[in-house]
This record gives structure tokens, C-alpha cells and sequence, in this order.
């Protein structure tokens, strides 16, 4: 019995002993356990950390690349504007320089025109004013001679003397015709070429228009391949307003000129007698409509497609070929109107029908 109890108790102590390292290794697994959890924690927050440092990252990176995008953007634009002024600015320029140029030349015509002219219309009044007394006296003399004698009779004869006295005053009132017709022409000119000045003025767009015609006139005239050009202004009451003359003449004579060389192109490849047979055309109309002058200049000539229309005024946009064209006067054009003058031009093309430009002006309220 007790070599049992004593061999029970050596058990008993061998299984303490083991729980007691079973124990200890129990304490030293939780102790190891919980630094594992700690460091997982630690390995945890710093994941935490190096993510909120990639997030902020990331977004001081799309913040950068947006301030970027805008800066590149704003850039961009300055810089557009900037070519946009130096285009405008260049079309002043030419504006400027072709119509300095012309406006000298116009000018010095008309000036040489008018001085031979007032000198001519002057001597003109006085000489008929003298035939008319020289014949008066002529026919006092045939009272008083009835029988003047055979030399003076052939002579009268001879140089058809009934005839003269009959035909002069005709003749005399031709030259005056003539003399004013010049007048009107130099009128026209010096009203083409006036210069603007740092404001508006009022001014007969009539008078404008009817001057850039008669600078064009030489364009409208037959030719051998084509007939005469026909002009109808259908203008309406419209009174002077208030703008830049000089400028608006230069828009004038751009779409005038522009319509020619529509018409011109029109009759390319036909025959003449084909090309007689058409009517040639350009129609200008005004009138007042909403407070606002529109004037209408149409032409019955090759028109032009959607394309064409679309960039019609584009700086350098031209469809002329190289050396007729320089794309800068409908570009021009659209400039004086717009910017200078706060209106507005349009224009309608149907191919193979014509084309019309609409501008409207406002008026001086």
C-alpha cells in the first residue's frame, strides 16, 4: 500500500511539475502573443500612416496637376488673346495704310480735277454769255443790212451761219452738263476719301455708297466676255448717323469689289453670247428697321457653300487665287462694323444663286 501511495504521489508531482511548465510555457505563449498583437498594432498604424501619407500625396499631386491644367489653361488664353490684339492690330494697320494710300490718291484726282474744272465752268459761263450778245448783235446787223452783199452772203453760206447760231447754245449747255458732271465726280471722291476722326460724325451713307460705286465704275462697264454690270439701289429714308465715314466707305467698297469678283467668276468657261443673255446684277437697299440702318448688298452670282460661309470672315481666309486674293477685306470689313461701329454683318449664299451681305448700324438715339 504504501509502495502505491508513494508511487501515486511521484505521479501526482511529475503532472504539477508538467502543469507547471505547461504553465509557464501557457504565461510565455500569452506573453508572446501579446506582443504580437502590439506590434501587429504598431505594423497596423504605421500601414494607417503610410497610407494617410499616400492619400495626401495623392491629392497635393491631383491638386498640383488641377492648378496645373488651370495655369496651362489661363496661359493658353493669354496667349490667344494676344495673337487675337496682334491680328486686330495688323488689321488696323493695313486698314490704315490702304486707305491712307487711297484716300491720298483719291483726293489729289479729285483736287486735280476741280481746279481745271472751276476754271473751265467759269470761262464757260462768261463765253456763252458773250456769243449770246455776239449773236444778238449779229442780228442787228441783218436787220439793218438786208443786203449784206455776195462775199458776206457765201461766207454765211460757207460756214453755215443759221446753223452755228442754232447749235452753239446746244453745245455751251453740253459743256455746262459736262462741267457739272465732273463736279459730281470730284464731289464723289473728295466724300470717298475723307478722313475719319477720333469720333463719329454724322454722314449721308447714300453719298458713301454712291461714291464707292463710282470708284467701281470702271469694274461694271462691258467688257468682251461679258455685259455690263447693272446697279439698282433701292434706297429707303434713311437719315445721316452717326460713324466713321472713311471706314465705312472701306466696307463698302470691300463687299462691292467682292461681288464684282463673283459676278466676274460666274461667266467663267460660257460664251459671250451665253454670257449676254444673263442679267448681271447688283442690288443694294436700305432702310430702318428696330432703330437700326440695314443695308443690303446682294449679287446674282456663283454664291457659296456652307463651308465657305463659315469662315467667310476669317483673317486670311480667301477662296481667290494667289495674287488676287489677300483674305484681309471681309476680315476688315466685319472689324469696322463690329468693333467700331457696335453693329453687326451677316451674310446668305445659296450656290449657284448669289450671295448678300446684311449690315446693320444702329442708330443715334
Amino acid at each position: 500500500m504504501e509502495i502505491e501511495a508513494t508511487s501515486d504521489r511521484s505521479k501526482i508531482q511529475a503532472l504539477e511539475k508538467e502543469n507547471r511548465v505547461l504553465w509557464q510555457k501557457l504565461k510565455r505563449a500569452s506573453a508572446h502573443l501579446l506582443e504580437l498583437d502590439e506590434t501587429n498594432q504598431r505594423r497596423e498604424t504605421l500601414l494607417q500612416q503610410l497610407f494617410e501619407e499616400v492619400k495626401q500625396s495623392q491629392q497635393q499631386l491631383a491638386n498640383l496637376n488641377e492648378a496645373l491644367e488651370r495655369r496651362v489653361e489661363q496661359r493658353t488664353e493669354e496667349l490667344q488673346q494676344a495673337l487675337n490684339q496682334l491680328q486686330q492690330m495688323q488689321l488696323q494697320l493695313v486698314q490704315n495704310e490702304k486707305m491712307s494710300a487711297l484716300g491720298n490718291l483719291v483726293a489729289g484726282i479729285a483736287h486735280e480735277i476741280n481746279n481745271p474744272v472751276g476754271f473751265i465752268a467759269g470761262n464757260l459761263n462768261e463765253a456763252k454769255q458773250e456769243f449770246e450778245d455776239l449773236a444778238h448783235h449779229l442780228r442787228l446787223y441783218r436787220q439793218a443790212l438786208p443786203d449784206p452783199g455776195e462775199a458776206i452772203v457765201a461766207h454765211a453760206e460757207a460756214v453755215d451761219l443759221d446753223y452755228l447760231l442754232e447749235d452753239l447754245p446746244k453745245m455751251f449747255t453740253s459743256l455746262q452738263l459736262g462741267c457739272d458732271r465732273l463736279r459730281s465726280i470730284s464731289t464723289s471722291l473728295r466724300t470717298f476719301s475723307r478722313a475719319d476722326r477720333d469720333y463719329k460724325v454724322p454722314f449721308n451713307i447714300h453719298e458713301g455708297i454712291d461714291s464707292t460705286l463710282l470708284i467701281l465704275k470702271h469694274r461694271l462697264k462691258a467688257n468682251e466676255t461679258r455685259p455690263a454690270i447693272e446697279v439698282v439701289t433701292n434706297y429707303g429714308n434713311v437719315p445721316k448717323i452717326e460713324c466713321f465715314p472713311g471706314q465705312l466707305n472701306q466696307v463698302f467698297m470691300n463687299i462691292l469689289a467682292n461681288a464684282i469678283d463673283a459676278l466676274e467668276e460666274s461667266k467663267n468657261g460660257c460664251s459671250y453670247k451665253k454670257n449676254k443673255a444673263n442679267c448681271y446684277r447688283i442690288t443694294v437697299t436700305t432702310f430702318i428697321q428696330n432703330c437700326q440702318v440695314e443695308i443690303v448688298i446682294a449679287d446674282n452670282g456663283i454664291g457659296m457653300n456652307e463651308e465657305i460661309k463659315q469662315n467667310i470672315f476669317d483673317h486670311l481666309f480667301t477662296t481667290k487665287a494667289v495674287g488676287k486674293g489677300t483674305g484681309l477685306g471681309l476680315a476688315i470689313a466685319r472689324q469696322i462694323i463690329v468693333e467700331k461701329h457696335q453693329g453687326s454683318i451677316e451674310v446668305n449664299s445659296t450656290l449657284g444663286q448669289g450671295t448678300e451681305f446684311i449690315i446693320l448700324l444702329p442708330m443715334k438715339k
